[in-house]
């Protein structure tokens, strides 16, 4: 977004690097949204041939690859600079979710279903029992007043939970829609940075709110909502099937919340082994290995 050259090429790398945080992203997919994240903010060729050279290598699938990845890298790049329209690749999505995710994504013509996976994964990796450091809920992680504003109930359940995933995904939707309507004029007026389109301001109204964008009148110039568009952007080429995908059983069966600490509980230390308390033990095993009691070794 800028010609300054050094800066530009810093502030490209930073923002690739933070637009790769999404939970479950195999190393190639990921490779493939620094290569695009890079196209977009730099276009710096220096690093841009490694990055190829990993996508080829690992064959842009989810079990490594034999180096024939035949991995387009101008599809993937038109892809991820594109408007999210493209054809959603249902086998990069779990079964169970695909009509909804389609249908989210047809509530206006600005949002398509592909943008909406992308931020899905952005948001939560599909993790429907996500829990956000401000009180988000869900897959798709919308501010808890959003999603008493566009959360409705779509399964019938008598009940309207951001747990729920059809009922966060299509709140997700319609909040998209409401925040492209609002942001269209700024961008058709004129008043917006050059370059950015609708859907750029939206996603980031989306991560930072409507007001910073008005305010900034285009993306913010900071790494939350520069990282956000970028990295959903970066994620567009995996959901049309671009550079690899991923098999539904690859997706979390068990979410896990994200406040929780998903490492395993330490064992007990080695150099802790049980010992029979001295004064609970009663009298010494006569098998032991004949240490003096405790309390006669004192005398």
């Amino acid at each position: 977004m800028s010609d300054d050259g050094g800066g530009a090429s810093s502030k490209a790398a930073m923002i690739g690097l933070a637009s790769l945080g999404c939970g479950c992203m195999s190393l190639p997919v990921a490779a493939a949204g620094l290569v695009v994240v890079l196209i977009i903010f730099g276009g710096l060729g220096v690093l841009f041939a490694p990055i190829i050279a990993l996508i080829l290598f690992f064959g842009g699938g989810g079990s490594g690859g034999d180096g024939g990845s035949g991995i387009d890298t101008d599809e993937v790049s038109e892809s991820v600079q594109g408007d999210g329209k493209g054809d959603l690749d249902e086998n990069t999505i779990p079964d169970d979710l695909a009509d909804t995710i389609e249908e989210a994504g047809g509530i206006c013509d600005v949002i398509g279903p592909v943008v909406i996976a992308a931020q899905i994964e952005r948001e939560s990796s599909f993790n429907k029992d996500m829990l956000g450091p401000n009180g988000e809920e869900g897959i798709s992680q919308l501010p808890p007043d959003k999603f008493e504003e566009f959360g409705e109930d779509e399964d019938d359940n008598d009940e309207t939970q951001a747990t729920d995933p059809e009922d966060s995904i299509m709140a997700q939707g319609r909040y998209m829609c409401d925040l492209a309507e609002k942001i269209k004029p700024l961008v058709d007026s004129g008043e917006a940075m050059d370059g950015e389109s609708v859907l750029d301001l939206t996603l980031a109204a989306y991560a930072v709110g409507l007001d910073a964008v008005k305010e900034a009148k285009g993306v913010p110039a900071t790494s939350e909502a520069q990282s956000y568009v970028a990295g959903v952007r970066a994620n567009f080429p995996r959901f049309e099937g671009i550079g690899g995908s991923v098999a539904p059983s690859d997706f979390p069966s068990e979410s896990i919340p994200s406040t929780s600490n998903p490492s395993v509980s330490s064992p007990p230390s080695p150099d802790k082994s049980p010992s029979p308390d001295p004064e609970d033990s009663g009298s010494p095993d006569p098998q032991d290995s004949g240490s003096p009691d405790p309390e006669e070794s004192g005398e």
